[in-house]
């Protein structure tokens, strides 16, 4: 792996000679490092791969324009959070399973005051979730699930019941994007991770609530109507991003953009 531009962090990747080989895991956790947090302050990152003409999966799927060390950060960002946030849609495509305790991460979480393993956080208005799956029923943290006041009741009892923990985020059905963020952070979730989708993506920048975008570009072209890695409604005005890293291996390159 090659960097092809500097992390303007304060805690960059340790290797500087811009060799091409294999980044550690150590490594690459030093150069996606979460900045320092005010005490009341959160950051919420997200994490999607793109082809070189746009879409954001192939098939319903992101894992057949993924490879072998985008996945490695993946597992790396992950292991960098407190909370993985995700829409449902995404959590039924890609077979969504509880995060894991990864032991070369451990005293970096200790050192951090995290838990073993990253929580995941599904946000859902309809609550159409299949409760009995191990995502709910034997986390490492149990799982929450975030939606609106008006979520149907039973879906609500099934999902505390299945052991996961329901956090409202919005009046009606709809979850709001902004608020869901804010009351992750209330729980002690400040190092957010949003692995999409597509739409719940769109929703976090249309909010204004997206701090930092990581994106690896696949060296793949598929045409066809995928998804971009964000849908819904155009804001109004484009939202800029400085960028903070370009690192490249087999011809993908991992990208990331924080706010100005």
């Amino acid at each position: 792996m090659r960097r092809l531009f500097p992390v303007t962090d304060q805690t960059p990747a340790r290797s500087q000679d811009g060799a091409d080989r294999e980044w550690s895991l150590d490594e690459l956790a030093d150069a996606y490092a979460y900045p320092a947090l005010a005490a009341d302050g959160h950051w919420l990152r997200a994490n999607m791969v793109s082809t070189l003409d746009g879409a954001a999966q192939h098939e319903g799927r992101s894992q057949p324009i993924s490879g072998e060390t985008d996945m490695r950060i993946f597992g790396t960002l992950r292991a960098l959070a407190d909370v993985v946030v995700v829409g449902a849609e995404t959590v039924r495509q890609e077979g969504y399973r509880p995060a894991r305790a990864r032991e070369a991460f451990a005293a970096r979480r200790e050192a951090a005051g995290q838990g073993p393993a990253p929580a995941i956080a599904v946000v859902t208005a309809s609550m159409d979730l299949d409760f009995s799956l191990p995502l709910f029923t034997s986390p490492l943290v149990p799982t929450l699930v975030v939606t609106g006041a008006a979520a149907p009741s039973d879906r609500v009892a099934g999902a505390e019941a299945a052991g996961a923990e329901v956090v409202v985020a919005g009046e009606g059905a709809a979850v709001d994007a902004a608020r869901a963020v804010r009351e992750l952070a209330a729980r002690g979730l400040r190092r957010q991770l949003t692995e999409g989708g597509p739409r719940l993506l769109g929703q976090f920048v249309a909010a204004d609530v997206l701090d930092e975008l990581c994106l690896t570009i696949s060296p793949t072209l598929t045409a066809g109507g995928a998804q971009r890695i964000a849908g819904g409604p155009s804001v109004t005005v484009p939202h800029r991003l400085a960028p903070a890293c370009v690192l490249e291996e087999a011809g993908f390159l991992f990208t990331s953009y924080r706010r100005i």
